[in-house]
């Protein structure tokens, strides 16, 4: 499995709550305090929504969700051959879930992408962070 990730920042997650599932015709997979994420199966997405008052509307960050750390290390393989660093970050917690991942660094405009896997639920959001990226930011 893999799928697209976009996390949001959003003034009120209850009202976001409300207008995502709608539009996706969906319930959160996840609702933690300041936090819910949607695990919609077609179009293959995870829609991350981040509380984070005064900047709703605004791109949190992106990601790619794979399957395991197999694929995740085989990823930055490819992109690190392609060219591009990465800041690598395992066993990581981070919005709720403890996980695998690399940032994509010096991307062309400052966006800030992950590649990663969810190991298991967490029961904090216990943001990471490392320069400009952060799943919390």
């Amino acid at each position: 499995m893999s799928r697209l990730q976009l996390a949001l920042n959003v003034d009120d997650l209850d009202a976001s709550i409300a207008f995502y599932s709608a539009l996706l015709g969906a319930e959160p997979a996840k609702k933690r305090a300041g936090y819910a994420n949607f695990a919609v199966a077609e179009p293959p997405l995870k829609l991350v929504l981040i509380e984070n008052p005064g900047h709703g509307g605004s791109l949190n960050h992106l990601g790619i969700e794979v399957a395991d750390t197999a694929t995740v290390d085989a990823e930055q393989r490819r992109l690190t051959e392609a060219g591009l660093a990465s800041y690598d970050e395992r066993d990581t917690t981070c919005c709720y879930a403890r996980q695998d991942k690399f940032w994509v660094e010096g991307t062309p405009h400052g966006e800030q992408w992950e590649v990663y896997t969810v190991l298991e639920d967490a029961d904090q959001m216990a943001c990471e962070t490392h320069g400009e990226a952060s799943c919390c930011a």
